[in-house]
């Protein structure tokens, strides 16, 4: 066993003696599936706070005074 096959994913590692380019398409597709899980919290999280502030009552909000 060499090292790549000790360090590589089950899809990966089959592939590796059948073509070059399916093991950079299978990271490719980890890769934009990973962007696309992250844009997705960052939106919903994003979402959440402007919900918030725009559902907040003006008597709780804690306006900075500069002195």
């Amino acid at each position: 066993m060499n090292l790549f096959s000790l360090l590589a994913c089950s899809t990966c590692s089959a592939t590796f003696g059948a073509s070059g380019d399916s093991i950079g398409y299978s990271i490719f597709f980890l890769l934009l599936l990973i962007l696309a899980v992250l844009a997705g919290v960052a939106f919903f999280m994003i979402r959440l706070i402007r919900r918030d502030a725009a559902n907040l009552d003006p008597e709780l909000r804690d306006d900075y005074v500069h002195q």
